[in-house]
């Protein structure tokens, strides 16, 4: 049977419980057509990079699925017509992924600051820059 990854968006002013309730709901109707929900991952609350209909934030849920393309159209057509769910996207996958996901592991990357971005203070404010001719001394 394919397996396929389904993740959506609820609206931010749901409750926790709200969203655990779709998220069962979505696995109710995976199994009611002969899926199976393999894991279901709860991502949170997570800010979005623009609005989606004016929400700046959004609950964040993935399920990985067994079924074949009739239980995934009829998924997609019930999540649809929800209008707590503001985004929703569905992929196929060669097989699921081990353990947690990506967005559920801690990240190895070191902070911003650490890198040197936006606020790092690692650049020397008035030292020569090799790439511009050397500054002329002011005179009082």
């Amino acid at each position: 049977m394919p397996n396929y990854e389904h993740v959506f968006l609820a609206r931010q002013d749901l409750s926790q419980a709200q969203v655990d309730a779709l998220a069962e709901v979505a696995t109710k109707i995976v199994e009611d057509n002969k899926g199976k929900v393999v894991k279901t991952e709860t991502w949170g609350l997570r800010t979005l990079t623009y609005k989606i209909q004016k929400n700046r934030k959004a609950h964040f849920v993935m399920l990985d699925i067994e079924a074949n393309g009739d239980t995934i159209a009829e998924l997609e057509r019930q999540t649809r017509m929800n209008e707590d769910i503001i985004r929703y996207m569905t992929v196929r996958v060669d097989e699921h992924e081990k353990g947690p996901s990506v967005m559920m592991r801690k990240s190895d990357r070191p902070e911003r600051s650490e890198r040197g971005g936006f606020g790092g203070g690692d650049r020397d404010r008035g030292a020569p820059r090799p790439d511009r001719a050397p500054r002329a001394e002011q005179e009082a």
